[in-house]
């Protein structure tokens, strides 16, 4: 009977004893500190590999168990995330780190044709960073010069910082950039090739702004760089600081860069600015046609011609327009101050008797 209760007494301790490590282990577990990182970051995918990635990606220390208990509750969606200091324990931090996704953001426009400094000095200024952190960052991610990222409306979290900042804008570009690449080639494009689509591109929007003219100043491109003809193009000389400055003879004589389409034949050596998708398909898909000339017309769009005779009348006609809107401007400007002489404008006395020596200073 002894050894009968003997074995049972073992047997309970044995089982108190599994039992009491069933319960230390995840209160220890939950006693481990995090490592913890960057406070405010983008979570790219709901995928259990991915947010174990950017975790460990943004400074945080994750094993196989923290990523077993991620996915307890509700796995962590894609977006913004702001990450509160893990005070409450290991396990608590990863069970519930789906709440710390963030809906403090704002939106930001970056514009056709800006360039990275431009960019940049915006969003430093809006968002009260650094643009030379910015810029750091734009230049290690970046392929190109320019044109990296779209023109597009992006979705930040306000307090972001510099680095999480722009790697969330190149993210996004390069989401969409990729889907335009499956959509317009048949291979998998290198750089290079993705280059001068874009620098066509960027030529593109410097021209024009309008959807429905890209495809024609497309065609315009090709066809001049098929007949061996130089481009020359007013946007191309909108390049780094002179983004937006209005092309003048004087500054196509005087400019020697590659980027003076005037001078030299074939494409600039970098794209110029940042582009829209619409601007990057059209330089994939210009409309067919054989023109090989386009000049500005009083409507605000363009006038495009095969031949160069053509092109001297649309010009002629354009300078003609504006020498005519410059005299209008002048008369309008002039019959402002003027009273006609012809007429009599009724006059009512308002004046009133002051005794000047009671005014003082």
């Amino acid at each position: 009977m002894k050894k009968i209760l003997a074995k049972k007494y073992k047997r309970f301790i044995l089982y108190l004893e599994i039992l009491v490590v069933i319960v230390l282990i995840p209160v220890a577990y939950n006693f481990m500190p995090v490592k913890e990182g960057t406070k405010i970051f983008y979570m790219p995918s709901s995928d259990p590999d991915y947010i174990v990635q950017t975790l460990k990606v943004n400074g945080y220390g994750v094993t196989w168990l923290d990523k077993m208990i991620l996915g307890l509750t509700k796995i962590p969606e894609e977006g913004w995330y702001s990450v509160a200091p893990a005070d409450e324990g290991r396990f608590l931090f990863f069970r519930g780190f789906y709440k710390y996704k963030s809906s403090e953001t704002m939106d930001i426009v970056v514009y056709a044709g800006e360039t990275k400094n431009e960019v940049t000095a915006r969003l430093a200024n809006d968002m009260k960073l650094d643009q030379k952190k910015l810029l750091e960052t734009y230049q290690m991610l970046a392929y190109y010069e320019e044109a990296d990222i779209l023109a597009q409306r992006y979705t930040l979290a306000r307090k972001a910082g510099e680095e999480e900042t722009m790697k969330y804008i190149f993210l996004d570009s390069r989401r969409k950039s990729r889907a335009f690449e499956k959509e317009y080639f048949k291979h998998s494009p290198d750089k290079k090739e993705l280059k001068i689509v874009y620098v066509i591109a960027s030529i593109i929007q410097k021209e024009s702004n309008s959807v429905e003219e890209m495809g024609l100043i497309s065609s315009v491109i090709y066809n001049r760089l098929e007949k061996n003809m130089k481009l020359q193009m007013d946007g191309t000389l909108n390049y780094g600081k002179f983004a937006h400055t209005i092309v003048t003879p004087e500054r196509i004589k005087s400019d020697t860069s590659l980027y003076n389409t005037y001078k030299h034949k074939g494409l600039p050596p970098h794209p110029l600015s940042t582009v829209t998708i619409e601007a990057l398909r059209a330089s994939m898909k210009p409309m067919p046609n054989e023109y090989l000339f386009f000049m500005l017309n009083k409507t605000g769009t363009h006038d495009f011609t095969e031949t160069y005779d053509k092109h001297l009348e649309n010009v002629s006609a354009f300078r003609a327009y504006q020498k005519e809107r410059k005299k209008q401007k002048e008369q309008e400007a002039n019959s402002t101050y003027m009273i006609p002489s012809s007429k009599k404008l009724p006059f009512k006395d308002n004046s009133v008797n002051i005794n000047w020596d009671k005014v003082s200073l």
